[in-house]
């Protein structure tokens, strides 16, 4: 499901690979539009969206469940498929059992990729990146865009940078970016749109329209399959998206 890797032009440095984890539950439109600004951001050639098989710090929960992982992987193949850089990599889901971000970089560095990825995560994530599993290993393995957006547009780095990386990171002098011995930390700012997929599930649980929340291409299929809410909920009259 992931893209052949494309020769590089004479002379030039393949474009950089992203790597983008999470849920996806669901894939709603906020997260392919801050996919594509990052990408622009960074000259990011290929964006690979990794959804999590069982994701470590979102246990399931009666009341909101985590749909299965093959659904959110087929979602997340069709949302994406409209987009010539953005990949979906199922790495996680066919590994099974918890999904740790430093194993799924280990398996793409071994893929033998021209250029280290650049690990696109969230700031909210990012701040709390020292309780995943052997944090230090990931800044070994790949570049970090963290990606800010209000009320946190004013992050900064200083103050903020992991304790495992910290004794050997440069930061810079604005506190946007540090530089360290494997590699680099930037702040990307993106736009913020609003949508959650917490919000999503709730709207589902209600009954009430997620039109215009989630991707076109696959919002028919979510809402139909009643994993977060009635099978057949309300498909969008905009009376009932209070």
């Amino acid at each position: 499901m992931t893209a052949a890797r494309r020769p590089a032009h004479p002379g030039k440095l393949p474009p950089r690979t992203g790597v983008l984890g999470g849920t996806f539950n669901p894939v709603h439109l906020a997260h392919l539009r801050v996919a594509e600004e990052v990408a622009e951001a960074l000259g990011i050639g290929r964006m690979l969206f990794v959804p999590a098989a069982s994701p470590p710090h979102k246990p399931a929960e009666a009341a909101d469940p985590i749909a299965p992982a093959e659904l959110r992987l087929a979602w997340l193949l069709e949302a994406a498929s409209g987009n010539p850089r953005f990949r979906v990599d199922p790495v996680e889901v066919e590994r099974g059992g918890t999904s740790y971000s430093v194993d799924t970089l280990r398996e793409i560095a071994a893929r033998g990729e021209p250029e280290r990825p650049i690990f696109v995560i969230g700031w909210d994530a990012f701040v709390e990146i020292d309780t995943w599993k052997d944090p230090a290993t990931l800044f070994r393995l790949a570049d970090f865009a963290v990606m800010s957006r209000p009320p946190d547009s004013d992050a900064s780095l200083r103050g903020f940078l992991p304790s495992c990386i910290r004794a050997e990171a440069r930061l810079a002098a604005d506190g946007e970016s540090a530089q360290h011995e494997h590699g680099w930390i930037r702040l990307v700012p993106v736009t913020p749109l609003g949508v959650s997929a917490s919000d999503v599930r709730r709207r589902l649980r209600e009954g009430r329209s997620v039109r215009y929340l989630l991707p076109e291409r696959v919002h028919d299929a979510i809402v139909a399959s009643g994993v977060y809410g009635p099978a057949g909920a309300p498909a969008g009259r905009p009376s009932e998206d209070r």
